[in-house]
């Protein structure tokens, strides 16, 4: 699932990242994870089983990126032509077809391919047209317009007001994950990243990477992507040729790098090798390897002085810096499935709250640091294995959700 969230302290949580997905898996394909992919080895494009459990790569909106204005709680201003608010009762049924992801009612099913608990979650409007999974979502600062991309190799363009699919990219390729950065909306293809300018609504293609391109963050002026053959390439945009040029190849992770993150002059980069690089952003050296999740590193991101991780072996760790300045783990939280993809936003009260996506296909929200169940007010979007994206609205109920 790949998610994009309205609201959020960018002091605290600044580019906050994902990525990353619900369990559903996208049609025409099997259930199963593909043993070959969690080992890194899978060369088959496209591939009958699933990749990245349920998902892709670093989960729910390869979390959002920057926000445009209109998205501060309000949803009517922007989203107030969107239909389709449903109230769940008690009564009704989860469709147990839609949880094993084989559904083929789709809207016509007279069961619930959606619930919540808690009285104020409510889901706004379900964007639909694409055919596979959901692999980014980005609201570019300023723009009216909301860009997802997807397996079924496409870039779609919607606009905010209407609800409406305004274009289609046709890529020819997966689509690995999307961001925005200022004017530009970046998606990574394998052995490929393409950067268009919707400003002047000009393309550039950025060679270099083997495989697919797994996810994006920028830092300083470097525009960085984790890629399928564990390395990490670096970007620097020059304004003199209005082009990204090549300006350095971080190795050291042995499998993809699935999630990245920026924060304190530091990269990190989360993988399937089951470890956590952190890179100094001065020399772009690797100054210290994590070990302590023994599965895929799903997401990262950072919250005041500590760093988050979450990881298919079903936990959430806090790292914290001791003595000396490296990162040890300080406590870990655990869930009942693997972890998708975290993200964080405050609340009205200024209090931080973590979204936490898990692949029973559940998006839970924590109080931070105490890990008590809760929610905030605000939007946010989620995208998932069957291509259907969603806009949700939250407030103060204490809240677990499970979006098909």
């Amino acid at each position: 699932m790949d998610f994009n969230l309205n609201g959020g302290n960018k002091r605290v949580f600044d580019r906050l990242g994902g990525s990353n997905r619900p369990a559903a898996a996208a049609k025409g394909s099997r259930q199963e994870v593909w043993s070959y992919w969690r080992a890194g080895r899978c060369n088959r494009n496209p591939c009958q089983f699933l990749h990245r459990e349920v998902a892709d790569e670093s989960g729910f909106a390869g979390p959002g990126r920057r926000r445009g204005p209109g998205f501060n709680g309000n949803s009517s201003n922007t989203w107030g032509r969107f239909g389709g608010n449903r109230t769940v009762t008690k009564t009704e049924k989860i469709c147990r077809y839609w949880v094993d992801g084989s559904c083929s009612h789709g809207d016509k099913c007279r069961y619930l391919h959606c619930w919540s608990k808690g009285d104020s979650f409510s889901l706004l409007t379900q964007l639909d047209g694409h055919e596979k999974l959901v692999s980014g979502i980005a609201l570019p600062s300023g723009s009216d317009k909301l860009y997802t991309g997807s397996k079924d190799e496409t870039i779609r363009v919607w606009d905010c007001a209407s609800g409406q699919c305004t274009s289609v990219l046709n890529l020819g390729a997966e689509v690995g994950c999307v961001i925005s950065e200022g004017p530009w909306l970046l998606v990574g293809m394998p052995n490929l990243v393409k950067a268009w300018n919707i400003e002047t609504n000009t393309d550039q293609s950025l060679s270099g990477p083997v495989g697919q391109v797994y996810s994006f963050v920028v830092g300083t002026d470097l525009l960085f992507a984790g890629t399928q053959d564990g390395s990490i390439l670096a970007w620097r945009y020059s304004a003199a040729t209005n082009c990204f040029e090549p300006a350095a190849s971080l190795t050291g992770h042995t499998l993809g790098v699935v999630t990245l993150y920026v924060g304190a002059n530091r990269l990190y980069s989360g993988s399937m090798d089951k470890s956590i690089k952190v890179w100094s952003l001065d020399n772009l050296q690797c100054i210290q390897t994590l070990t302590d999740h023994t599965s895929v590193v799903m997401s990262l991101i950072c919250w005041d002085q500590f760093l988050l991780s979450c990881s298919l072996d079903n936990t959430v760790k806090i790292w914290a810096a001791v003595e000396g300045g490296d990162l040890e783990v300080t406590y870990t939280h655990k869930e009942k499935h693997g972890v998708l993809a975290l993200c964080g936003v405050h609340d009205a009260e200024a209090k931080p709250v973590l979204l936490c996506c898990c692949n029973d296909s559940t998006l839970r929200l924590y109080d931070l640091p105490s890990f008590t169940e809760r929610g905030p007010g605000g939007i946010f979007f989620t995208g998932d294995g069957t291509g259907q994206v969603k806009v949700w609205k939250w407030s103060t109920a204490p809240i677990t959700a499970a979006m098909s």
